[in-house]
């Protein structure tokens, strides 16, 4: 059976804080001119999690601002001080909202309340030089760096459900409220579609968004297939519920009583479930109403009764979300990468490619040959070097690591 989707899609840059610095010190006492190494480290940066959450209705906030970066971490500091952790950002999509990267491949599919997803690492701190004492080195004259955080475009791609649809006539009134609604409020954008589809309208409301649904005007017999029919009726299946508005201007002479019963008998034989659904019958255009109506009665053009029915239609909406059973999905976790990877670049250099070949260069600071050594260090330890041996390294070759280019020299990279 058709289901009622809308695809709203955003492409969003996402970036981890970056590291803190790790700091060089020494201990300074009284009759010691240089004590021991007392250098803190940097702290971590803060991480992007993408969470999924059932108060979040589009990914309308992302269009305006697509950039979200997570704090960074503070630097440390001598007498062992360590740097503070940059707090994690999470940002909210709605439910069902599918995380995929730019060359579509999909991270994650982030389908019930609380699903999350780290998106962008926070940048490992910078270790102090109080860590790089040794046997061998007494006195570390150097610290690392702080790492950048992870920086990455994504796109966040959610098939949207209506929270309501509006259910009426053609002629009822509900393109004027959807777009009273719209100028009513200045955090609302409209999503276009072609004239047999709904179009939407995203409602923020303390803090809280709704989607509601325009859908084509309904007439008599539309449940066997008359006039929109079926591309109507389907469109409705999904919504959480139902906004039933009768026309009292209706130059036909249709009573608000009769409107409400061919809309309901057209929904019950389409789908007598729909009958179960959270319903609001609205009584529309009250500044020119030709009818008596007792009922809740709006005006989208003097906004009569609007905030009223956003009220009530909201709390509707948040207890129709509350009661829904937890959706049955999966989510996709990204591997963490470890080790290294040899390839040939094609001016005839090496790359060394893997996240902790690359945080090692990153953090370092290469202006101190002590550091440098280090590093030298940390790659035999990882076997780059053995790797560049055995594919066919010679000397002076260039090796690339990150945006770091070192030149190979037999036994030492």
């Amino acid at each position: 059976m058709a289901q009622s989707s809308f695809v709203d899609e955003v492409q969003v840059n996402l970036r981890g804080g970056d590291g803190g610095a790790g700091s060089m010190s020494f201990r300074r006492e009284a009759h010691v001119p240089k004590g021991g190494p007392d250098g803190g480290d940097g702290g971590k940066g803060g991480d992007v999690i993408v969470q999924a959450d059932r108060n979040t209705a589009s990914l309308l906030s992302y269009r305006d601002h697509p950039h979200r970066r997570a704090p960074s971490g503070t630097h440390g500091a001598g007498k062992q001080r360590h740097g503070k952790r940059g707090s994690d950002l999470v940002v909210t999509v709605p439910e069902g909202t599918t995380i995929k990267d730019r060359d579509g491949a999909v991270l994650a599919d982030l389908v019930g309340h609380g699903d999350s997803y780290v998106a962008a690492l926070g940048g490992r701190g910078g270790r102090g030089n109080a860590r790089f004492l040794s046997n061998a080195r007494r006195a570390p004259s150097f610290a690392e760096q702080g790492e950048y955080g992870e920086e990455r475009w994504l796109c966040f791609e959610v098939k949207l459900l209506a929270d309501a649809a509006l259910v009426g006539f053609p002629n009822a009134g509900k393109s004027t409220l959807i777009s009273s609604v719209s100028a009513a409020k200045p955090k609302i954008a409209a999503y276009p579609f072609t004239t047999l589809e709904p179009h939407l309208g995203v409602v923020r409301r303390d803090g809280r968004e709704l989607v509601i649904a325009d859908i084509p005007g309904l007439v008599e017999g539309a449940a066997e297939g008359k006039g929109l029919g079926h591309q109507f009726l389907r469109h409705v299946e999904r919504a959480r519920v139902l906004v039933l508005l009768l026309d009292l201007a209706n130059v036909e002479g249709h009573t608000p009583e009769e409107q409400e019963r061919v809309l309901i008998g057209e929904l019950e034989r389409y789908r007598p479930e729909l009958l179960e659904r959270p319903r609001l019958v609205v009584g529309t255009k009250v500044d020119v109403a030709q009818m008596p109506y007792e009922g809740r009665k709006i005006s989208a053009v003097t906004h009569e009764g609007l905030d009223e029915l956003i009220g009530t239609l909201g709390k509707m909406v948040e207890e129709a979300r509350a009661s829904e059973p937890e959706p049955e999905g999966f989510v996709v976790l990204r591997p963490v990468e470890d080790g290294f990877t040899l390839d040939r670049d094609d001016d005839g250099s090496w790359r060394v490619s893997g996240r902790a070949a690359e945080r090692i260069v990153a953090m370092a600071d290469l202006t101190n040959d002590e550091a440098i050594s280090y590093v030298h260090d940390r790659f035999r330890r990882m076997g780059v070097e053995r790797a560049l041996v055995k594919a066919g390294a010679q000397e002076g070759d260039v090796v690339r690591i990150g945006k770091i280019e070192l030149e190979y020299v037999e036994g030492f990279v």
